[in-house]
């Protein structure tokens, strides 16, 4: 028979280890101080006993860390709930960018106008402005194109150029220079979307 087949430990071997050292540490701990204390008596407790001592700090263990659980739920179960409630007010946010429509970017843009974000809310209009290009076959989505060449390529097709030069020159602003976007730069953005979209 293997040696491996054989317990190597158990919980009643390490108990009583532990009390032995506890025994040990406290009579050096006297020792030190020359106190002659009458020597305990040798005992020894029932399996049962030792079962039941056993199980009795098991459940009091697990009692403990419930009441520390709950006590932690408590002081942070309003900062879990606002993250929650975050995430259910943003649900556009798990949405790709490029899977995106009109109507939600409009609804982004309005959302970072209302923090005020406005380089961002101008973003989302610009975005929307090339949603709407595309969902109208005007102008197709392309990654490599710059917004120059979104440029030359509406002068071919649209008649009034003023609206979109306004939402790329923004743009080009936010993303090229430091000129700092406020509110009266969304405001231009906005009524050049709403001239586009309704022409």
């Amino acid at each position: 028979m293997s040696t491996d087949s054989f317990e190597k430990t158990n919980w009643g071997w390490q108990f009583s280890q532990f009390q032995q050292q506890v025994g040990e540490w406290l009579e050096y701990q006297f020792s030190r101080f020359n106190l002659n204390l009458p020597s305990l008596p040798k005992w020894s407790i029932s399996p049962w006993v030792e079962k039941s001592l056993k199980l009795l700090f098991w459940v009091l263990l697990g009692l403990f860390l419930a009441w520390v659980v709950w006590l932690l739920w408590r002081k942070f179960s309003p900062y879990l709930n606002l993250m929650l409630r975050n995430r259910r007010a943003t649900p556009s946010a798990k949405i790709p960018e490029s899977e995106l429509s009109v109507g939600q970017w409009i609804v982004r843009s309005q959302e970072f106008y209302r923090q005020g974000n406005y380089p961002e809310a101008c973003r989302c209009l610009y975005l929307a402005m090339l949603q709407y290009l595309h969902e109208k076959s005007i102008l197709p989505h392309k990654l490599s194109r710059t917004d120059r060449e979104y440029l030359q390529l509406l002068q071919l097709s649209v008649t009034s150029m003023q609206p979109y030069q306004t939402l790329i020159s923004t743009h080009e602003q936010i993303c090229f220079t430091d000129t700092e976007i406020n509110r009266e730069n969304y405001e231009q953005c906005q009524q050049a979307y709403r001239e586009i979209a309704d022409g």
